[in-house]
């Protein structure tokens, strides 16, 4: 008897670059076997009816072996679990890495070997700052330069180098509402990183990320990327990291400090798949689902 899934994504992203590992996902489940549907996410509704937590719509009654969470409509990810579903990833992990003040909270007291970060304070919307001598301590505490990082962003947008406290203010007041994070600037690490495709609890891929111009090392940031053998300290803080953030797979982006030591940097729940492929040829889409297939097995068996 095949698995029966369902392959959550959102349907308002249509990029080409989107619905290749869409349809990539969606191939390496028929070919496994599975009896595998592609959703969009709005095609899922969500309703509290008589009291219990249930899906309106096409999909109504359909409780799947498992769901291949790959959105980040957490309400909806929680719904499905009310529901009985099976995510990969969970909801709350998903939460965790999708907002990065989430993710360094989680990980702190496990001996994670992170960035000294600090939690901006929460502005509403249309209201001036007050209290500019927080912001002016928060320079002292870390340093210039110093970075500012969104709590939501990917490919490396939304991650800002300050250089003084004259920036420091700009940028602060030019987010206003937005929720981000101060962080120690990594200065042995400009335009450089490492990428680390966890799946279950084995790093399955790696790649070296590298800059010339950007303190970024991202590739949509003009970085080059080379396939890279990871070191074992290297690959237990991968594992550790993805673990603490309730990960099932995860890409995991690590620093590299003054005498190399890895430093996490952020762990993707939902980490693009493509450019590890080509980088190293590791299909990590297999990976993923192979090990959703074992992990369900072993439970039915």
């Amino acid at each position: 008897m095949s698995l029966t899934g369902w392959l959550v994504f959102n349907g308002s992203l249509s990029s080409e670059k989107f619905m290749e590992q869409i349809e990539w996902l969606h191939r390496e489940g028929l070919q496994m076997g599975m009896d595998f549907t592609k959703i969009p996410n709005h095609e899922l509704i969500p309703a509290i009816e008589d009291g219990r937590a249930v899906i309106k719509g096409g999909y109504e009654g359909i409780l799947p072996d498992f769901v291949f969470f790959w959105d980040k409509d957490i309400r909806l990810a929680y719904h499905l679990e009310k529901m009985g579903m099976k995510l990969f990833n969970s909801a709350r992990s998903i939460e965790v890495c999708d907002d990065k003040s989430l993710t360094f909270q989680e990980l702190a007291d496990h001996g994670i070997k992170m960035p000294k970060t600090i939690l901006a304070p929460k502005v509403f919307k249309g209201l001036k700052i007050s209290g500019w001598e927080s912001y002016h301590q928060i320079g002292r505490e870390l340093g210039y330069p110093l970075i500012i990082k969104e709590v939501y962003g990917s490919f490396g947008a939304q991650v800002y180098l300050i250089e003084n406290e004259d920036q420091l203010r700009s940028k602060v007041t030019e987010l206003e509402d937005t929720p981000y994070i101060f962080q120690e600037y990594i200065a042995s690490s400009f335009g450089r990183d490492v990428r680390l495709n966890v799946v279950g609890r084995e790093v399955v891929a790696a790649m070296y990320r590298k800059s010339e111009t950007d303190f970024r090392a991202n590739v949509t940031a003009g970085g080059k990327m080379y396939p890279f053998t990871p070191t074992k300290e290297q690959k237990e803080l991968a594992v550790r990291s993805a673990e603490l953030a309730g990960t099932d797979f995860a890409g995991v982006d690590l620093l590299f400090g003054e005498e190399d030591e890895p430093i996490l940097c952020e762990v993707n729940s939902n980490a693009h798949f493509k450019n590890i492929y080509d980088c190293t040829g590791v299909d990590v889409a297999n990976k993923m689902l192979e090990y959703i297939a074992n992990y369900l097995k072993g439970r039915m068996s």
